[in-house]
């Protein structure tokens, strides 16, 4: 089968979270099952765009409201990603730095979906289907259906991912004239809320909805901001796939970023190894738990309660514990967690900012992962931390729940809480610091959860059976 994915993210391309990194291993699987996967993204003028070789498919002209724009479409030569990436150029829109943040985004990411699918009405052929990954893409199945322009293009299956439901790209009636030509009699399939909704207009009008893991499917029926009743009226089509991970890229024995590679057979001694690397580079005590944060500093992720979490564990265990953190997000919990660092030499750092190398190597050097999260409609970083023998430590909320087991459980090889607070942080704090203790546990556990299979295989293949039964 010829599958498009259309997303504002793919790694390493642009990356902004797990949308990314999805994007960017998802086709790769599918095109080692013998499928054409190719993915289709947004020009932004990233370090990777400039560092490899294009060349043009496409150029073509399209409408959006009053505007008639030009675009081009151009390929990565090499297809070094594992599949054909391509990304589309409109100047004044997607000539940007960054991924998203700007006054214009309607806009943009609007002028993005006509062109995609201008492109394709001007192949030859129709491709198998059309995955569209969140509400940057979630225009395209209501455009396909209802847009006299690309009503060849009815026909073909759409499929919508759900990656992270709070984000929806709401847009108000006013900007209802920035599609194609519309039936207008459709309006319904566009709205939720009183105003144009693309993430709502996806679910309702692509012929599936996927989410990226089981539990985050039951909970988006009572907490998808806003889309509840919707989830509950569309459940018959909607079907939950846990995301996996790429092994070849979240690789220990084989990781370029880390110093000093390891396996299952040796993960004692490559752990200690890295952990002193990180602890010198940050003015820690290798001889305490590292506890790490990795991701964004925003209250999704419950990012608010660190400093207070942090604080508490820090004064109620001596200072027997080390937290690092890397990310950034919210100014004022930057600000917060920026200032906490001269009041706790040698147990507390923290690094601001995107750094790809830095997260593997504290997968790779810490001994637990904290993930507090709010909403984790799957998560990677527990997967990733799993791989490297690092113990998660996460509240149990959607794919955390589906792939971490809590130790006190038979099998279990994590550590879970409840609820997002500083008190049920620091209980699980000290749950850590009791386990760092006893060694033989720690190893046992380690070696237990890197033999755990987070790998695309499986999930690759659920999506080729959705694909498969919506085509035929």
């Amino acid at each position: 089968m010829e599958i498009i994915h259309v997303s504002a993210e793919c790694y390493p391309m642009a990356k902004a979270g797990g949308l990314g990194d999805v994007v960017g291993a998802l086709p790769k699987y599918q095109c080692k099952l013998g499928h054409f996967s190719k993915v289709v993204m947004p020009m932004y003028r990233t370090r990777f765009l400039y560092q490899n070789e294009w060349v043009t498919d496409f150029k073509g002209r399209a409408q959006m409201g009053n505007w008639w724009f030009d675009y081009t479409v151009i390929r990565e030569k090499h297809d070094k990603l594992g599949f054909p990436l391509y990304v589309v150029d409109i100047n004044g829109l997607l000539d940007r730095d960054r991924i998203y943040g700007y006054a214009d985004d309607t806009e943009r990411f609007t002028a993005f979906q006509i062109a995609v699918v201008d492109w394709i009405n001007h192949w030859q052929h129709k491709p198998d289907v059309i995955h569209c990954h969140d509400y940057h893409a979630g225009l395209i199945p209501f455009i396909l259906k209802n847009s006299y322009y690309y009503n060849r293009l009815a026909d073909i299956p759409t499929v919508m991912t759900i990656h992270n439901a709070q984000y929806q790209g709401w847009m108000g009636w006013d900007k209802g004239n920035l599609l194609p030509v519309w039936d207008i009699t459709k309006g319904g399939l566009l709205e939720w809320g009183g105003v144009i909704n693309p993430l709502a207009a996806g679910i309702k009008n692509a012929w599936k909805v996927t989410t990226v893991s089981w539990s985050y499917l039951e909970e988006l029926r009572y907490n998808s901001n806003g889309l509840e009743a919707l989830f509950e009226y569309e459940k018959g089509k909607c079907v939950g796939v846990l995301n996996g991970i790429d092994n070849e890229v979240w690789d220990p024995m084989n990781d370029p970023f880390i110093e000093v590679q390891y396996d299952i057979d040796d993960v004692e001694e490559g752990k200690r190894d890295n952990k002193t690397r990180i602890c010198r580079e940050f003015g820690l005590d290798p001889q305490y738990p590292l506890i790490a944060f990795i991701g964004r500093l925003v209250g999704e992720k419950a990012a608010d309660i660190l400093p207070d979490a942090i604080v508490s564990s820090l004064y109620g265990l001596e200072g027997k514990v080390n937290f690092l953190v890397l990310g950034s997000g919210e100014p004022h919990i930057e600000w917060q967690l920026s200032q906490m660092k001269p009041h706790f030499p040698g147990n507390y750092n923290v690094e601001i900012g995107y750094n790809e190398a830095l997260s593997h190597q504290l997968y790779a050097g810490a001994d637990f992962l904290l993930m507090p999260s709010r909403v984790e409609p799957c998560g990677l970083n527990q997967m990733y931390s799993m791989r490297y023998g690092t113990v998660p430590m996460v509240r149990s909320t959607g794919g955390l729940k589906d792939t971490v087991t809590d130790m006190g459980d038979e099998g279990g090889w994590g550590i879970r809480f409840n609820n997002a607070t500083v008190g049920d942080v620091v209980y699980s704090v000290n749950r850590a610091l009791e386990l760092f203790g006893n060694t033989e546990r720690l190893n046992n556990m380690r070696r237990h959860m890197m033999q755990i299979d987070h790998s695309w295989e499986h999930s690759v293949q659920q999506y080729i059976d959705i694909y498969q039964r919506l085509k035929y």
